[in-house]
């Protein structure tokens, strides 16, 4: 594995007070993201997944545990610190829609991180923008960026916030459900274009998702999680051909029983869906 350009260490996590119920979204969780490489967290929904996500981006604070990014431990900075960080990390949320306001246009949308990073006005016409639509498929890249996002189908959105996480350039993407929104076949695509963005620009992704043929079809490392903990994690060949645990023999055979799955035997196996 490369070096590690994302650690988390024993993170933890607990929602609730001593005067309601107390629910522990992570609990001592430890998980490493090499340098362009990509990994999936793999688990179903409230498992702790999306609390993870947002936790390594700044936007929930672990009660306890470390956050490293590229060598700095930021699991304290300030939010004005932070904002600096979150140029070189984006999330990508599971439904288009958060992340797409629906009064603005798709060019003006993808441009907000060149914006935010002092680009200034006219950003939303840039040869930036018109370069991360067309690397993401959205072409050509002028017909889209007068629509709103209610014009797009939710391929062309999905397509859409990835082109505004790749627009400036991050070391790391967290991509929580990015196929959540997309039906069977264009699966496949969001695959294939986020191991060609990889491949390109060197850029890491954490790929958060419960769906395990997507998993084993886009990332080299996998971690299983359940009630907030990583029950087994490895190299994806390793896990999707002889999984240890029994909570991921189970989420295997489940899927196998609703007929939603075809195990990669490996993390480049070609991507296969019923």
């Amino acid at each position: 594995m490369s070096e590690a350009i994302l650690q988390v260490r024993g993170a933890t996590k607990v929602f609730g007070s001593r005067r309601r119920r107390r629910v522990t979204a992570l609990d001592d969780v430890s998980l490493s993201v090499g340098a362009g490489e990509i990994v999936a967290l793999v688990g179903e929904s409230g498992s702790g997944k999306s609390t993870l996500g947002r936790a390594i981006v700044g936007l929930d604070r672990l009660d306890v545990g470390e956050l490293e990014f590229e060598g700095v431990d930021y699991t304290h900075l300030s939010e004005r610190r932070l904002r600096g960080l979150r140029r070189r990390m984006h999330l990508v949320l599971q439904d288009p829609y958060q992340s797409l306001h629906p009064g603005m246009r798709i060019g003006s949308a993808v441009a907000e991180p060149l914006q935010i990073a002092g680009a200034g006005r006219g950003a939303a016409r840039s040869p930036e923008v018109g370069a991360a639509l067309e690397e993401v498929g959205l072409t050509p890249a002028g017909d889209f960026l007068a629509r709103y996002p209610h014009q797009l189908s939710g391929g062309q959105r999905q397509r859409a916030v990835l082109a505004r996480a790749l627009v400036g350039r991050p070391r790391l993407v967290v991509a929580d459900e990015p196929t959540s929104m997309v039906d069977a076949t264009l699966r496949a695509s969001i695959a294939r274009l986020i191991r060609e963005l990889r491949e390109r620009h060197g850029i890491a992704f954490l790929v958060i998702t419960h769906d395990l043929d997507f998993a084993g079809a886009v990332a080299e490392q996998v971690a299983i999680m359940q009630q907030g903990r990583i029950v087994e994690s490895g190299r994806t060949e390793d896990v999707f051909g002889a999984p240890r645990d029994p909570y991921t023999r189970a989420l295997f055979r489940a899927a196998a029983q609703v007929g939603s799955i075809e195990i990669a035997a490996s993390a480049g196996a070609e991507f296969k869906m019923n």
